[in-house]
């Protein structure tokens, strides 16, 4: 993707300041959308790359360029959700959104050159509508209940622009947005404080640590349910491992056979979560969902494609 200060675009270009410094926003909204980061970036750059391919007097039509690439962005990835059921279909296993690491998490790492690269916390804002429980909430939805509800919900567009991105009636998007909000109150468990929940998340990993299948047990939730994600570029249960004993068990299972791995207490979509590594690369990202004082939810991503950020690679 060209940007202002590369070659073959000239810097006085209509609103070309603006047009660049959209390229944040529309990444945070793509990967709200998408729940993959990379997916995100493509649909960005496929926005881009859309404007460029106007004429200069195409572009000086545009009144807002900044509404005419949101509009832009939101449909590539309208586009991409309705198909995504059917690429998903052909998914190995369980499909979890792709995790992102804190800033420093991605500062700190071994990555060469990472001085020159964007991190993921300054392409993506990492607040409440990007931690995992609420992101597989997003999954639940339709497209078109995806789209009216980040848009409006999220990002705070009114219904009337959110139907004429959706090429909607404003009363049909209020509709679509009021039936995914009921999703989320449905599927939404209460808060829990940042703090608390690092203290649970910091007892898990010192009970797998100590292979104490008696405290893994007593953190989890009696209903809690583990998935994992290795999309068959790596090992990982196929299906949910439901009920704290089997979660416990099959953490121990594995614990058995995981020889050098270091864990880790990271910061996962803004949320206490575990980084498992091997000989210094990720191998592991999880997240958790809380009730009650316990773990009621596990992510584990695998997926070697879905670690790439915590690895140092965009």
């Amino acid at each position: 993707m060209s940007t202002a200060s590369e070659p073959g675009h000239d810097r006085s270009e209509p609103a070309l300041g603006t047009v660049i410094g959209e390229r944040r926003q529309l990444v945070n909204l793509a990967y709200r959308l998408l729940g993959s980061l990379a997916e995100a970036e493509d649909a960005v750059q496929e926005t881009y790359a859309r404007w460029y391919a106007m004429s200069r007097q195409q572009q000086e039509a545009i009144e807002s360029p900044g509404a005419w690439l949101t509009t832009v962005a939101t449909r590539v990835c309208w586009d991409l959700l309705g198909s995504a059921r059917v690429r998903r279909e052909r998914y190995v296993g369980e499909w979890i959104p792709e995790p992102l690491p804190d800033r420093m998490e991605w500062i700190s790492g071994s990555a060469v050159n990472r001085a020159e690269r964007a991190d993921p916390a300054d392409r993506v804002t990492l607040d409440e509508s990007v931690n995992m429980a609420f992101l597989v909430l997003l999954e639940s939805m339709t497209p078109a209940e995806r789209v009216a509800f980040i848009l409006h919900d999220v990002f705070r567009y009114p219904f009337a622009e959110v139907a004429e991105i959706l090429g909607r009636t404003p009363a049909a998007c209020r509709q679509l947005a009021s039936s995914a909000r009921r999703r989320v109150r449905a599927g939404r468990a209460p808060a829990v404080a940042t703090a608390g929940q690092a203290g649970v998340v910091r007892s898990f990993k010192e009970a797998w640590e100590a292979r104490d299948i008696g405290a893994l047990v007593d953190l989890l939730d009696p209903d809690a349910t583990m998935i994992a994600d290795g999309g068959g570029l790596a090992g990982a249960a196929l299906r949910p491992v439901e009920g704290s004993e089997r979660i416990a068990a099959y953490l121990i299972h594995m614990a058995s056979r995981a020889t050098g791995l270091t864990l880790l207490e990271r910061t996962v979509n803004g949320q206490p979560g575990l980084v498992a590594q091997h000989a210094g690369i990720t191998v592991t990202v999880a997240a958790f969902g809380h009730a009650d004082g316990r773990i009621a939810r596990i992510w584990a991503i695998r997926n070697p494609e879905k670690l790439r950020p915590w690895n140092g690679r965009s």
